[in-house]
């Protein structure tokens, strides 16, 4: 059978250009789909057609079956893919483009509605022999049952939205008092997240790996594994770093996870694209779920076995059988994706949004590593959608190798704007108890505030950046620091003196001096009475090179008003000019009252925990925010009393928006 001639990915950002790279060369026409916030998209641009599709909250346009299908309409679509997310796992939405007369790029609506269901794809397995967790699956969801049911299956337990993934709707509960609360907050996330509050119950294990296998079907009934992933480093209960081959599992379990994987995607007689997630403690597999889609981590298993999954996905759909027997896919080598995300490791990894001034991975192509994004500089960061900006995966021949290229290629990211998770991704690199293989998914959890404590130190700013970015901001207030004309300089310039000046600095509280001793040698005197020396510098329109203390250093400029940001291999880097004279004098920076508790990111206020005049004790919540589709809760950082209450539930709000003004105690 013939491969469709047009495809519509109902989908965005780089999951929709990962689908159409694929289409592309395979003479697929492609149709993209787009919201009011990504009018501008990459997939939108690099589509053949792009059809818009509503407003930008999910829920009005990516999340809209009509507009979806009135999109294929227009554009005269023969199949949809759905992409993973959005509508990928919503047996309606595959329904309706089958009556559309859309081909739909997945399994049958059938599987779809029993592995959707996290209670009914339990069942399923379980009748075909495949452990599962102790739990509850059943249709009473009312808070009497659900508490009754919860001392059944005994404490620790999680509470997990009964659709969708991603670590939405998942609670860890470790006694009945918190019980209610976690299910008021994963109803909320799972009804926003999927349309669906349902919750089951199951048994919390304190040190299990997170091991899931891909595998795929085809009309003929014939079903393959292409291997297992380890996505064990979690945070939130989402996937951080993946790898494949899992490390460190013995030939038994391993052999016993690929036939229990296939053994529950022939249970619904599954087509197309899936994953098979498994829980693993010492040698014991039980089963939690399966996906029915393509996952984000699917880049470590293309690049192990050398084969296109999104291929196979288009092949399937179109009637034809499995590519490969079981026998001819192999794996080779490892390889290892990372997660590169707008989260702030010095505010506890907060999701932010803003504008990427400056977007790349640098360095030379190389057939061992992959950077999958939706992003280019000058993109903006929307609050609609989750925080990930970017797939960094690398191969090597070995584990340690693939470690070492992750390290390497993690260096090449020129990222400024928007604050991201690349520091705590390096340190997750180097933690030893990852690198030698004795991990499970509560590492993150665990050792949280040590990792966090080591991510913000790497943030912080070397001296040298400073010194050059110093330079760089007295450059673009005086004029050239190469020896130009005094005429034409603008900084107070005495004949026969030292030209001095005094930069008053947004990331200092003291003043900072920096003049010219020759043509091309600058010197910055810090506060605490240090120098550092610079030579050679070249400051051009949008990079400087200069060494410091007799080494080389070399980056890009971002010039904002009064403000400059340096892109290099140490990071992204920002000053800001408060004040330039040729004296002592100055103002200082002035902070915010510590009585403020201001909105930490954009979101919509879903609760307020508090009232005026009211006594809160330090940790104590205060409000909850929902932002980039996760739930986030303020809590009180000393013994105050709530003078005003500045904000109300349901509103939506801007980063730095007062919420409450505390009095202390």
């Amino acid at each position: 059978m013939t491969l469709m001639r047009s495809l519509l990915i109902a989908n965005r950002g780089e999951i929709a250009l990962r689908i159409m790279r694929t289409a592309r060369r395979l003479g697929i026409r492609t149709i993209a789909v787009y919201s009011d916030a990504d009018r501008d998209a990459r997939h939108v641009v690099l589509a053949d057609e792009a059809q818009h599709i509503g407003s930008s909250a999910a829920a009005e346009s990516y999340l809209n079956v009509a507009n979806v299908l009135a999109a294929a309409q227009r554009s005269g679509a023969a199949a949809i893919h759905p992409g993973y997310g959005f509508l990928s796992e919503n047996a309606d939405f595959a329904v309706a483009c089958r009556a559309a007369g859309r081909l739909f790029v997945g399994p049958d609506d059938n599987a779809l509605r029993v592995m959707g269901s996290k209670s009914a794809a339990k069942t399923a397995v379980s009748a075909a022999g495949v452990p599962v967790l102790p739990g509850y699956l059943g249709e009473r969801q009312d808070d009497p049952a659900l508490h009754s049911e919860a001392e059944r299956v005994g404490y620790p337990l999680l509470v997990k939205a009964i659709a969708g993934g991603g670590g939405k709707g998942m609670r860890v509960v470790r006694n009945s008092s918190l019980l209610g609360e976690a299910l008021q907050a994963a109803r909320r996330e799972a009804k926003a997240a999927f349309g669906d509050d349902r919750v089951m119950l199951e048994r919390f294990l304190e040190r299990p790996r997170h091991i899931e296998v891909q595998v795929f079907g085809d009309r003929n009934g014939n079903v393959v594994h292409l291997h297992e992933r380890d996505c064990s480093l979690q945070r939130r209960h989402q996937k951080i770093i993946e790898e494949a081959p899992a490390p460190g599992m013995s030939p038994a379990l391993r052999e016993q996870l690929h036939r229990q994987a296939v053994a529950a995607a022939r249970a619904v007689a599954y087509e197309g694209a899936g994953t098979v997630e498994f829980l693993c403690e010492r040698e014991h597999a039980w089963f939690i779920e399966m996906n029915t889609r393509l996952q984000v981590e699917h880049p470590v298993t293309e690049m192990v076995t050398g084969l296109d999954l999104v291929e196979w996905q288009l092949r399937i759909a179109s009637g034809q059988p499995l590519p490969l027997s079981q026998q001819q896919i192999q794996v080779h080598g490892h390889a290892i994706e990372l997660r590169i995300c707008a989260e702030d490791p010095s505010r506890d990894l907060l999701p932010g949004i803003g504008v990427l001034s400056h977007f790349e991975l640098e360095g030379m192509a190389a057939p061992w590593r992959r950077f999958d994004t939706g992003f280019i500089s000058g993109d903006s960061v929307s609050p609609y959608y989750d925080s990930m900006l970017a797939k960094l995966i690398v191969h090597g021949p070995d584990r340690a190798a693939a470690i070492d290229r992750a390290g390497f290629a993690l260096r090449d990211l020129r990222i400024a704007g928007v604050a991201t998770n690349v520091a705590f991704l390096d340190v997750l690199l180097r933690s030893e108890a990852w690198r030698n293989g004795s991990f499970d998914t509560n590492l993150i959890s665990r050792e949280q505030d040590g990792l966090l404590r080591q991510a913000t130190a790497a943030m912080a700013m070397p001296v040298e950046i400073r010194a050059l970015l110093s330079v760089a901001l007295l450059h673009a207030a005086t004029g050239s620091p190469r020896g130009d004309s005094p005429w034409s300089r603008r900084d107070g310039y005495t004949p026969n003196l030292p030209r001095q000046s005094l930069l008053w600095l947004k990331d200092a509280d003291q003043p900072i001096r920096v003049w010219s001793e020759d043509a091309g040698n600058w010197r910055v005197c810090w506060p605490e009475g240090t120098e550092s020396l610079l030579t050679a510098v070249v400051v051009e329109t949008t990079c400087m090179q200069a060494e410091i203390n007799n080494r080389a250093w070399r980056g890009r400029l971002l010039y904002q008003p009064d403000a400059c940001t340096w892109v290099g291999p140490a990071g992204s880097f920002t000053l800001t000019t408060l004040r330039l004279s040729q004296n002592a004098e100055g103002a200082g920076v002035s902070g915010a009252s510590d009585g403020l508790i201001s909105a930490p990111m954009p979101g919509q206020i879903l609760a307020i925990h508090v009232a005026a005049g009211q006594r809160v004790e330090r940790g104590a919540r205060l409000v909850t925010l929902e932002a980039m589709k996760m739930e986030h809760t303020l809590a009180a950082r000393s013994v105050a009393l709530v003078k005003t209450v500045e904000c109300r539930a349901g509103q939506r709000v801007q980063e730095g928006a007062v919420l409450l003004r505390l009095e202390p105690v």
